[in-house]
């Protein structure tokens, strides 16, 4: 009598490739890469000023959607959300600290 069959039994099983053989397959075909341009760190007084948009009902919650889209909302429905905040916004958009709100998870 054979073993009992399990639910994995069904899925082909993968392997993966160990560091070693990693490792030897980058070896010879290392690329230059190009420097990454230097982000700008921005302002404390910028993050600040997010800080305060985020905690202002006034434009509507902040949960699950990015500060931008958020402000766009906000200009949407007519509630006049500051100018300076979309500046920031468009000036560092590719910052996670500056593009996320406090209660947003930041992308891994």
């Amino acid at each position: 009598m054979g073993r009992k069959r399990l639910i994995t039994d069904s899925f082909p099983v993968l392997r993966r490739p160990s560091r070693r053989a990693e490792a030897k397959g980058r070896r010879g075909t290392r690329q230059e890469e190009a420097p990454a341009p230097a982000a700008s760190c921005p302002d404390p007084a910028v993050l600040d000023m997010l800080r305060r948009f985020d905690l202002s009902w006034e434009y509507g919650p902040c949960t699950g959607i990015t500060r931008l889209q958020r402000w766009e909302r906000a200009q949407a429905l007519g509630l006049s959300p500051p100018a300076p905040v979309r500046d920031a916004l468009l000036e560092h958009q590719d910052d996670p600290a500056v593009t996320y709100s406090l209660w947003h998870e930041y992308p891994l």
